[in-house]
């Protein structure tokens, strides 16, 4: 049987596979590869596969995955902005901590400086939402 341009293309994706696991060399790829993109036949693309192991099975299809991906697909925008704003509160955490590290060992309270990098920060946030970037398709 005649091999098509999909054929080739597997076969050509089975060995760069191949090759990223390092069951071939550089030059054995290259070789492979090379007759792959000539190959006419089934036969000839099978041979080149021959030794190494078949790939992975596709994983089972769940019923409930469309419907995810769907939520995802319409929670996609708010997602990079929760994103950032799990930055913000790590961010919180690890100067106040150190602020709070400070006041103790000083021994008195510290004026709270956490307040000026959070507070700009989070203010590019919300302008960020406010105004998004109309040439990238994206809040940011």
């Amino acid at each position: 049987m005649r091999a098509s341009d999909a054929d080739r293309d597997a076969c050509a994706e089975r060995l760069a596979t191949a090759l990223s696991e390092g069951r071939l060399d550089l030059a054995e790829y290259e070789r492979r590869l090379d007759e792959a993109m000539n190959a006419v036949l089934i036969g000839q693309l099978r041979a080149l596969t021959a030794d190494l192991p078949l790939p992975p099975p596709p994983a089972e299809r769940d019923d409930f995955a469309p419907a995810a991906a769907s939520r995802s697909a319409l929670a996609s925008p708010w997602k990079d902005w929760v994103d950032e704003w799990r930055w913000w509160l790590g961010g919180a955490v690890i100067m106040t901590g150190i602020w709070g590290v400070t006041s103790i060992m000083g021994g008195d309270l510290l004026p709270y400086w956490p307040l000026v990098p959070l507070g700009i920060w989070a203010a590019i946030l919300v302008a960020a939402a406010i105004w998004p970037d109309e040439s990238s398709g994206s809040r940011r």
